[in-house]
């Protein structure tokens, strides 16, 4: 079998008997009920207003975004290294392990949409709701929705920021994560805990097994974690929940929520093309799915063809698309936004306008602390500094070869962005070159040395083989180019994840006769013929500039190798292609 650039998810090992060893409760145990976060006392009209208006998406343009002043940029570490307190670390429990083989099992009817089934079998989803008894605890919901083809999971982390930041208990469902299933699902801005976890979904697992079978089959693995999700939420009783769309749109499972109190569609762009279509209009169309009569919907500035799509849609339901600028840095109060990178800048502009709405939808726009001189109120930047989302534009120095450095130079040093499209690509490009020009402080949890004077740029590339390497990689090359940066190296390697069940920590095929390169090769393959072009070319390694390893734990042994053989030199690895790629690189460098 080709080895896939990590294809969402993890496949699955033989199954087994399916049936759950745990004796469960009927129901998970509820928190008490919350009283109303909303003051019995009507905002002043003319403070209302001027938060509308301070708010308004009717205002003038901002100033065009300015080059992002050189400020020490907060370092994110891996959740296990930063404390199992904050992290909230598995403890690999048999009881959990055995919650992850079931819901491997899943996996093997992972059914994605194609041409000729775009809804395959959406109606299933209706059944499972009633199975689960989910539909009026989905209703009671104050949702916020957000699809897109780049930024939707940044938005919806920068809104969920901004309303827990207001003091609202918050839900946030997104995908794919990085380590730990569990990272999908965020209560108050922490990961579920295993305790939790496993609670809630043996009782969703239990009702489903005993009322599907042939007819109705169980729910393919992205529906049973959005049915988790709805589950999670609802007896967790949170204010607001952040949903983050899977894939397209129309016939994604978190679309079963009919009455959101806001929609958002971030970027849309060239992505999932095998699914949801070939144009922009086609995947704008896919994306346009979640917009809902009489619900207020918002965007950011779209390609004509994709914008088109949109405001046809919009009109069709009787609703008004707004157009959300990107965020002015000055609204900010000289304060950084908790995810890196200029286009963040546009992410955060529409999660201010999501939370906002949620806010006046709900009658909550009296917590905020308004203010007279064009700034933010300071619960949303508090919000937005905060944010934290993992494998988006994220430095972690190897914790291995930085202890040993004697001086106070980083040797080893990754850069991790889970960019896999055309226009992410070019983004990560334009990210890794701005962070990597300077030597700059890193500071974060653990205050870390500056990096060498001198320098060695690595690729560590893979992407999964339904993408065209074609769209990724010159892009990658040409934008690191045009910024005067060029790799020493490009190195291409099999995900660690496509070989083991989900969250198992099992090692990958030891043989090398088991393991299947093509994809590698012909991805470097593609590198090579970027860099020399086709002719003359004698063989795929032939200029030494880029290198296919059998497993990504052999590459990381040969930088960690590379980097101690140069110690006066800086090795900065950019990682990306995959964000199921930049997950296993966390896993392996955080032991």
């Amino acid at each position: 079998m080709r080895a896939s650039g990590g294809a969402s998810p993890r496949p699955a090992p033989p199954e087994r008997s399916a049936s759950p060893t745990t004796t469960t409760t009927s129901t998970a145990t509820k928190l008490p009920v919350r009283a109303s976060c909303s003051s019995s006392l009507a905002m002043p009209p003319p403070r209302l207003a001027h938060l509308r208006r301070l708010l308004s998406l009717h205002s003038p343009p901002p100033h065009p975004l300015a080059p992002s002043p050189v400020r020490p940029l907060p370092l994110l570490l891996p959740r296990a290294m930063a404390g199992a307190a904050h992290a909230g670390v598995a403890t690999g429990s048999a009881e959990y392990e055995e919650v992850l083989r079931c819901l491997s099992s899943l996996i093997t009817q992972k059914v994605r949409a194609d041409t000729g089934n775009r809804g395959n079998q959406w109606e299933l989803m209706a059944k499972y709701l009633q199975i689960l008894e989910l539909e009026e605890p989905i209703a009671r919901l104050k949702v916020v929705h957000v699809a897109g083809t780049k930024g939707k999971g940044s938005t919806c982390t920068f809104a969920e920021s901004i309303l827990r930041s207001c003091g609202f208990r918050t839900g946030l469902f997104t995908s794919p994560h990085l380590i730990d299933v569990r990272e999908r699902f965020r209560l108050d801005g922490l990961d579920i805990s295993e305790e939790k976890f496993i609670r809630y979904f043996w009782w969703c697992w239990n009702k489903l097994k005993v009322k599907t079978g042939d007819d109705i089959p169980m729910p393919a693995y992205f529906r049973f974690l959005a049915l988790l999700a709805f589950k999670i939420f609802s007896d967790e009783q949170v204010d607001v929940a952040v949903l983050e769309v899977g894939l397209g749109g129309k016939y994604d499972a978190t679309n079963v929520v009919k009455a959101p109190v806001v929609c958002g569609i971030s970027s849309l762009g060239y992505d999932h093309m095998e699914i949801l279509g070939n144009t922009l209009g086609e995947i704008a169309r896919e994306k346009a799915g979640i917009l809902k009569k009489g619900i207020p919907a918002y965007t950011v500035p779209q390609p004509a063809e994709a914008m088109s799509v949109l405001k046809q849609r919009a009109s069709e339901l009787g609703v008004s698309i707004r157009v959300v600028p990107p965020l002015d840095p000055r609204q900010l109060e000289d304060q950084p936004l908790g995810l890196h990178g200029e286009h963040q800048y546009m992410n955060a502009g529409l999660a201010v306008a999501l939370a906002n709405t949620w806010l006046e939808k709900q009658g909550h726009l009296d917590r905020i602390h308004v203010k007279d001189h064009g700034t933010l109120p300071d619960q949303f930047i508090k919000g937005l500094s905060i944010a934290c989302l993992h494998g988006r534009a994220q430095i972690v120095p190897d914790p291995q070869v930085n202890s040993e450095c004697k001086d106070t130079s980083c040797p080893l040093v990754f850069y991790l962005d889970g960019a896999h499209s055309p226009e992410s690509m070019e983004i990560c490009a334009k990210w890794f070159t701005h962070v990597t020009e300077k030597d700059i402080t890193q500071p974060g949890p653990l205050e870390q040395p500056r990096s060498s004077s001198k320098s060695k740029k690595f690729l560590l590339f893979n992407c999964m083989s339904v993408r065209d390497p074609q769209r990724l990689l010159p892009r990658l090359l040409d934008t690191c180019a045009q910024k005067g940066l060029h790799f020493d190296q490009a190195l291409f390697v099999p995900n660690e994840s496509q070989y083991t069940k989900l969250g198992s920590h099992a090692s990958p095929p030891s043989g090398r006769e088991q393991i299947d390169l093509s994809w590698q090769l012909s991805l470097q393959t593609v590198w090579e013929n970027l860099l020399h072009g086709e002719k003359g070319l004698n063989g795929p390694s032939s200029s030494g500039t880029s290198l296919v390893f059998e497993s990504l734990p052999s590459a990381i042994k040969w930088l960690r190798k590379t980097s101690r053989e140069n110690q006066s030199t800086s090795c900065q690895v950019l990682v990306t292609g995959s964000l199921h790629l930049v997950g296993d690189v966390l896993r392996l460098i955080k032991t």
